[in-house]
């Protein structure tokens, strides 16, 4: 018998002996990071609402309740009674059965009415029908990503249910090595932004944070060497996303056409994200000529193999490593990773990319953790003069120039990143035209940014406190306003909005580095009546640094392989202080204000004047170590 197969015996019969004798225990078993119980006494289960939340305190375990297939009732039947116990107003709009593993998928407008209070409608269903609920948001705005990944992973249900059997098994090893050390290795975004990669490793395990590309490059991250990928896709033991930005996640499904078989964890809306801007990343390679990467059907394969975990949940990943996930307050789901090596051997937190401040879509980044000693921190903003412009004055600032344009007739073009950006300035010119700080106009929506907003409806939870509340118990979702309109008839319809009133155009890209972006610069960029504003980060090398640092004509390609030249006289402005990344202040107040301080700090994911800027400014005035690596280097902690 394997060390494993042990481990779940000896787990079943604690189990049971805590259980009152009239709840039997059929089966239990690793999927993934969850232990997964099966009875055939889940009404009786459902009857105490802390039998499951005591027996995970005990174990210190993550831990499912399934009925066993055998005591399932009829699947019609039992949809009468789910949908008697949900209220009508919880809006309900699929109730699907999956016989396998005894759960009933509720998709509504309102899951909170779904699970009502302490989760005691679900509880109710399970004591009515014997099946385990699951519940998932219906998106006020359809989209097609989160329609699609749902659909998918429903078809692959049994597959991935395999995977995660072995997942788990491979979680709860036994460990082999009486060494100790955690040592991190960087393999990209060290002295530069984009392509984020690390490698963390332990005697036992390799973790694999991030896996980016590099905006206006085609450097990828360095993942042939030996700590990496250098001795086989599958040295690797699992992967962390922080967030979806392409510079992070691009290069995920790579892997797996590396052939690359195990998970990926990160936040629900990152997986959906990722899957809509690597697909996306697919469609911009195609029509501009360069061979992908990789094909759609690995995009498939990341976003099934992957395991979302909750902020604040605590998670083994691998027999030495634990993680957690916490708020960045950078884009929808994105996340600070925070690895527990060992029984208190070391702490790593990775920050991705973070905010610190409250926006208009999140709260500010967690900096809260029971311990960490090495900080690995991004520093796009870290220069010495790197500081952004109050929230407030930015906002005024950007509604001078939309009414400056308007009483020029013109248009107001917005190159804006479809995730984050976009929606931050939604909700900015949405208050702006209902206070009546700037006149009623179209706001047109080109690119993904459409699409990524839909997601954002999907998961309000993830969203800033009071934008939540609003969503959740105002019914007054500020995504929906009647101004906001989704260009999906292509050129025609972008010159239609050119030759029209004044208006204002959100598109990707954000960096001007290809997408419809390019089409209104062809539309609007001979006309010295409308204006270019940047809100966003401009990396060296791109269109949008070149085109913000004073160049008045670019060069456009004409699909033929030809390149012609366009004139611009629009107006250009740039208004800082909507950058969903933390400024310098920012990054030394979510140092300042840790808790714990780290003792170490490698300063990452920025300029090379930027990350030593920071770095030193962090030494000399918090008294820590901090390094300003290279790309390629290793750190030992330990």
């Amino acid at each position: 018998m394997s060390t494993v197969e042990q481990q779940l015996e000896t787990l079943q019969a604690e189990i049971t002996s805590e259980l009152p004798s009239e709840i039997s225990v059929s089966d239990v078993r690793y999927e993934g990071p969850e232990l997964v119980v099966y009875t055939r006494d889940p009404k009786e289960f459902a009857q105490d609402g802390d039998l499951v939340r005591d027996l995970a305190g005990k174990l210190r375990k993550r831990i499912t309740v399934r009925p066993d297939p055998d005591v399932l009732t009829d699947p019609r039947g039992a949809r009468e009674e789910v949908l008697d116990a949900i209220p009508d107003d919880a809006g309900v709009s699929d109730v699907d059965f999956h016989s396998d593993t005894g759960e009933v998928m509720i998709e509504a407008a309102k899951p909170g009415m779904v699970i009502g209070r302490r989760g005691s409608t679900l509880r109710e269903i399970t004591k009515r029908t014997g099946w385990t609920p699951e519940v998932v948001r219906t998106p006020p705005i359809e989209s097609s990503t989160v329609s699609n990944v749902r659909n998918f992973l429903k078809q692959e249900r049994e597959e991935r249910r395999d995977s995660l059997e072995r997942i788990g098994r491979q979680i709860h090893r036994e460990t082999f090595s009486d060494e100790q050390w955690v040592r991190v290795t960087t393999l990209g975004c060290c002295r530069e932004v984009g392509r984020a990669s690390f490698i963390l490793s332990t005697p036992e395990t390799r973790i694999l944070i991030d896996c980016g590309d590099k905006p206006g490059s085609e450097e990828v991250p360095h993942l042939q060497v030996p700590e990496a990928l250098g001795s086989g896709a599958n040295s690797i033991d699992a992967v962390v996303l922080t967030h979806a930005h392409l510079d992070h996640s691009a290069l995920l499904p790579l892997l797996f056409k590396y052939g690359y078989n195990g998970p990926i964890y990160t936040t629900e809306p990152t997986r959906d994200l990722m899957g809509l801007l690597t697909l996306d990343y697919l469609d911009v390679a195609a029509k501009e000529g360069r061979s992908p990467p990789y094909e759609s059907a690995m995009v498939r394969e990341a976003i099934k193999h992957t395991i979302p975990i909750e902020f604040g949940n605590v998670t083994d990943i691998a027999p030495d490593i634990k993680l957690t996930l916490h708020n960045a307050g950078h884009i929808l789901g994105s996340a600070v990773a925070h690895f527990h090596v060992g029984e208190g051997l070391y702490n790593v937190a990775f920050s991705g990319d973070i905010h610190y401040d409250d926006t208009r879509l999140f709260n500010g980044a967690v900096n809260d953790f029971p311990r960490v000693e090495t900080l690995v921190m991004e520093s796009t903003y870290g220069g010495r003069n790197d500081y952004q412009t109050d929230r407030a004055d930015s906002e005024q600032d950007l509604t001078e120039v939309i009414n400056r344009t308007y009483k020029r007739n013109g248009k107001v073009v917005i190159p804006a990143f479809a995730v984050g950006r976009s929606q931050e300035i939604m909700l900015v010119l949405e208050e702006a035209m209902r206070t009546g700080e700037i006149p009623e106009m179209p706001i047109h929506l080109d690119g993904m940014i459409w699409e990524a907003t839909a997601i954002h409806t999907a998961y309000p939870e993830y969203l800033r406190d009071d934008l939540r509340d609003t969503i959740f118990h105002d019914d007054e979702n500020p995504f929906l306003a009647p101004q906001f309109n989704h260009i999906d008839e292509g050129e025609d319809e972008r010159q239609d909005v050119a030759d029209g009133e004044p208006s204002i155009i959100l598109s990707t890209s954000g960096m001007v580095t290809g997408g419809p972006i390019m089409s209104w610069l062809e539309h609007l960029g001979p006309d010295p009546d409308s204006t270019m504003v940047f809100v966003g980060y401009q990396a060296q090398g791109t269109m949008g640094r070149r085109i913000q640092g004073g160049w008045d004509e670019i060069p456009m390609g004409n699909g033929q392989g030809r390149s012609n030249t366009l004139s611009l006289d629009l107006d250009v402005e740039t208004v800082d202080g909507f950058s969903g990344h933390a400024d310098r202040q920012g990054l030394e107040n979510f140092v300042k204000t840790m808790n714990p301080r780290p003792e170490k700090i490698l300063c990452v994911h920025g300029d090379e004047s930027s990350v030593q800027d920071l770095s030193s400014a962090l030494y000399h005035n918090y008294d820590m170590r901090t390094f300003s690596p290279k790309n390629l280097e290793t750190f030992r902690f330990k």
